[in-house]
């Protein structure tokens, strides 16, 4: 339940006579009844309150709820003074000078007081008393004020001025309780509006005037409580939200410093691993299928983030592949394409990488500039494509039946080494490699792929490769859930 639900529920509890216990020495609310008839019957007779045709008696349909005995069922226009406001003469009205107070009813309600209003008006119309309560009749409908100084109102308010001594703040909790049931009432098209006869006529339940106080003071006392279960309430919110992307990220955080799956000797090590992925890179040089690079420099004790088990060993992001970005905005621009078919090759963009699509694209160059210019960004199945404009980061592996293509401007290739797991590869780069990304840009996004010289040399826990598998497996099954948290 919310707080405004839990306020909502009190005050609803107060206008059904279940806040607080009735007293039978209370004088009835039908004595007071008819004290407010005299009342305003003198009001009339002194010029003060326009004389008004009689309303209608209540029916029992009209009855949403029982209330005690000591209680009466009243038209509000038979229990308060009601004025439906009227705009003042436009050329009166004025942010300067002297003059009275002018709302006309787009306000921001929500105080349980009226706030202050720059307009003024020399030529007052319709007037609210002090202490009177005021209903938007208007868009916002049903929403209510006490103003606690005389102003003028216009067409989007009208006053409600309790009389024979009424609790002013019984019936701004009271009128409160029946927003939804305006709002029901409320017609039109260019605004919704109610009109003062909806007003006058809505059935409301009227407490004697000792119990009125006696609720009045109740739901004050209670209101605090309300105000610390709303920040209770916030901030919980606030975790549940949270809780799902915080666990996952622990979740992850624990895979990649090898707290999440048991370590198995019989597995070998981080460093065989190594080795063997060394081999193959320099494989791949020797065959030329990529070029020598400078070495990066040794791992130092000052660099390494969190200890990892025995077995692993720390490496660095560069050593584990070879990576390329795609072609300078001018070696390949749209007036180069062609249509598919006569051996064209297709350009492969970043659409293709964010929505893990290969199919997705229309764009081709001829073959002869494919293999004059372009040769060194084609790419082959089982490469890694990432994103590098737009939605930075995203990562998609080619598959077996792709069709033969070179990476766009937008686009980043990344070959890794075998034995590398491609899987717990792309966990280390999502998890680790985009959150860094995003710390060192300023928002929520990455704004670009780290250049080569720091990409390279980010640190990477490289398990042995058959509990880089299991860590996956472990992954696959626990992530779903944290999924299914949000």
């Amino acid at each position: 339940m919310t707080a405004d639900q839990l306020k909502n529920s009190i005050l609803q509890m107060a206008v059904q006579g279940k806040l607080v216990p009735q007293d039978p020495s209370d004088e009835p609310a039908s004595v007071l009844l008819e004290r407010i008839k005299a009342e305003k019957q003198e009001l009339i007779k002194a010029g003060k309150l326009k004389k008004e045709n009689p309303l209608p008696e209540i029916t029992e349909d009209e009855i949403p709820f029982d209330i005690p005995e000591s209680w009466k069922w009243v038209r509000l226009g038979n229990a308060f003074c009601t004025e439906m406001g009227q705009s003042p003469n436009g050329s009166s009205v004025s942010e300067i000078g002297n003059g009275m107070e002018f709302h006309q009813g787009k306000v921001h309600f929500g105080e349980k007081y009226l706030l202050l209003s720059p307009q003024k008006t020399s030529m007052p119309t319709k007037i609210a008393e002090p202490n009177s309560v005021l209903l938007c009749v208007r868009a916002p409908v049903g929403k209510v004020n006490i103003t606690s100084r005389k102003i003028c109102i216009g067409r989007g308010l009208c006053s409600i001025k309790p009389v024979a001594e009424m609790n002013v703040d019984f019936v701004y909790y009271l009128l409160t309780t029946f927003e939804k049931i305006f709002i029901r009432q409320a017609t039109g098209t260019t605004f919704i509006a109610i009109t003062g006869e909806i007003v006058k006529k809505q059935p409301i339940p009227l407490p004697p005037l000792a119990e009125q106080k006696r609720i009045v003071a109740k739901i004050e006392e209670l209101l605090p409580y309300i105000d610390r279960y709303e920040k209770a309430w916030v901030k919980l919110e606030d975790f549940n939200k949270r809780f799902p992307g915080d666990m996952q990220k622990s979740v992850l955080q624990m895979a990649i410093q090898g707290k999440l799956v048991e370590q198995r000797p019989e597995e070998g090590t981080g460093e065989e691993l190594y080795h063997q992925i060394q081999e193959e890179k320099q494989r791949l040089i020797k065959e030329g299928k990529i070029k020598k690079e400078k070495p990066l420099p040794e791992i130092s004790e000052d660099e390494i983030p969190f200890d990892i088990p025995n077995n692993w060993t720390w490496v660095k992001f560069g050593n584990l592949g070879s990576y390329k970005k795609g072609p300078f905005g001018s070696a390949l621009t749209k007036s180069m394409f062609v249509p598919k078919g006569n051996g064209a090759i297709k350009v492969y963009e970043q659409k293709n990488a964010i929505q893990k699509d290969i199919s997705l694209g229309n764009y081709y160059i001829t073959r002869e500039y494919f293999e004059s210019k372009m040769r060194g960004f084609e790419i082959s199945a089982g490469d890694i494509i990432v994103s590098c404009a737009g939605t930075i980061g995203e990562t998609y592996v080619v598959p077996d039946d792709f069709e033969q293509g070179i990476i766009n401007q937008a686009l980043m290739r990344m070959k890794i080494f075998q034995p590398m797991y491609i899987p717990y590869f792309l966990l280390y780069f999502d998890s680790v490699l985009k959150r860094n990304a995003q710390s060192g840009s300023k928002g929520s996004a990455i704004k670009n792929i780290p250049p080569f010289d720091k990409l390279k040399n980010y640190l990477v826990p490289l398990p042995p490769l058959a509990e880089q598998k299991r860590i996956v497996e472990k992954l696959e099954e626990i992530l779903p859930l944290c999924e299914k948290l949000k």
